[in-house]
This record gives structure tokens, C-alpha cells and sequence, in this order.
């Protein structure tokens, strides 16, 4: 217990980077622009409004990955007042939008590279504990059920350590321009009876189930 309290007070008092609150209000400044143009182009439907948090708490959010452009028509259902810090794979960076995302906060992770995982995850935990959100694609690739994938266990990790709720979100229909998108938000998830500082792999794989087997029922509900 002693470990953990020590643990999350690094984190927690852990000097946040500079460039997060520019980050954030560029986030609110462009999605405020952005919003219209997303819900013309995608003509995002949402289900479980209710379920978002009204209180301004840290949450992770987490739902299937259909491709690169997911995150508009989340943002577009979500709102700009909570910035959303997504997790995107470095090969993004090779885009034309590389800036965009840098720009808003979003946290770039090199899936090959042991350090640039344990890096990216200490900085959602951060962001987390300072009363941040994130989002991730637990799949860890595109269409990851499709294939058959095994969930990644970074958000039950991040949930168990944090004791932030989780809300998984379906997403429903096809990720093109003029595609209608259905978006289902479910209850948000509590794992805080698994607190700790080194959570089993056993603790890990039973949560990160849980996770996905709400994704996997909020993308298959009939809309």
C-alpha cells in the first residue's frame, strides 16, 4: 500500500509538460471550429449521452477502432469542453494532419519499442491523476475484433493503477466521409477494488475482458 501511495504521488506531483494546458486550449479552440464541419461530414449519431460524466473527472475512454479517422466523430459527439488526449500509433506522423494532432494533445506510441510504450503510458497515467481524459483503441489495430486480436492490457494497467473509470463506446457503421456513424456509449466501468501499484497478469487479462467484451456488445446492439 505504502508503494502505491509513493507511486501515485510521483506521477501526481510529476511536473506536467509545459505545452498541456496550450495543448488542451487549442483542442477546445479547434474543435469549436471543427465540430460543425465533423457532423456534416460524418453525420455522427450518439446513444448514451447519459453515461458521459457531467462532473469535470478524469475518465479513460476506449472503444473498437475502425480507422485513422475515428477521433472526429468522437469529438464531434463528445463536445470541444473536455480535451481529449488520444493515443495514435508514430506512423501518423508521416500525415499531412501529424500537426493537428500534435497540436491538440494527442500521445504518440511506437508499438515496437518497449520505451516508447512505458513512455506514453506514464504520460496518460500523468494526465490522468492531473484530471485529464484519454482515449484508446484497446485493439491495438484497426478492426482488431475483425481479425480476431487480443485486447492490449495498457487500459486495464492505467485503470487498475489510477482508479479511473473506464467508458467503452461502440462505434457503428462505416468510418468514410457522408457514412452515417452510430456511437453507443455504455456505463462507465469501476475497477477501483483492484487498486494497486503492480497489478498480476491474471488481474490484467480479467479486466481487459471486461473492457472489451462491453465494446464488443455496444458495437453489436441493434441502433
Amino acid at each position: 500500500m505504502l508503494a502505491y501511495f509513493i507511486r501515485f504521488e510521483y506521477y501526481k506531483n510529476k511536473p506536467l509538460d509545459p505545452n498541456l494546458k496550450k495543448q488542451e486550449k487549442t483542442y477546445r479552440v479547434t474543435s469549436k471550429v471543427g465540430i460543425p464541419l465533423f457532423k456534416l461530414v460524418f453525420k455522427p449519431h450518439m446513444f448514451g449521452k447519459e453515461n458521459i460524466p457531467k462532473e469535470k473527472t478524469s475518465n479513460i475512454y476506449v472503444s473498437n477502432h475502425l480507422g485513422s479517422l475515428d477521433q472526429f466523430p468522437i469529438i464531434s459527439m463528445l463536445g470541444p469542453d473536455s480535451p481529449m488526449h488520444f493515443l495514435a500509433a508514430s506512423t501518423l506522423l508521416g500525415l499531412k494532419r501529424a500537426l493537428l494532432y500534435t497540436k491538440t494533445g494527442a500521445i504518440f506510441v511506437d508499438r515496437n519499442d518497449s520505451q516508447s510504450r512505458k513512455e506514453s503510458k506514464e504520460k496518460m497515467m500523468q494526465i490522468l491523476l492531473n484530471g485529464g481524459n484519454v482515449f484508446l483503441f484497446p485493439e491495438g489495430t484497426r478492426n482488431g475484433m475483425e481479425k480476431n486480436g487480443k485486447a492490449q492490457n495498457g487500459v486495464a494497467y492505467m485503470a487498475i493503477r489510477t482508479g479511473v473509470p473506464v467508458i467503452p463506446v461502440g462505434i457503428q457503421g462505416e468510418m468514410k466521409p457522408f457514412k452515417k456513424v452510430k456511437l453507443n456509449i455504455g456505463e462507465p466501468l469501476d475497477f477501483s477494488q483492484y487498486k494497486t501499484n503492480k497489478p498480476e497478469k491474471e488481474i490484467l487479462d480479467k479486466v481487459s475482458k471486461e473492457i472489451m467484451d462491453n465494446i464488443i456488445m455496444l458495437t453489436n446492439e441493434k441502433k
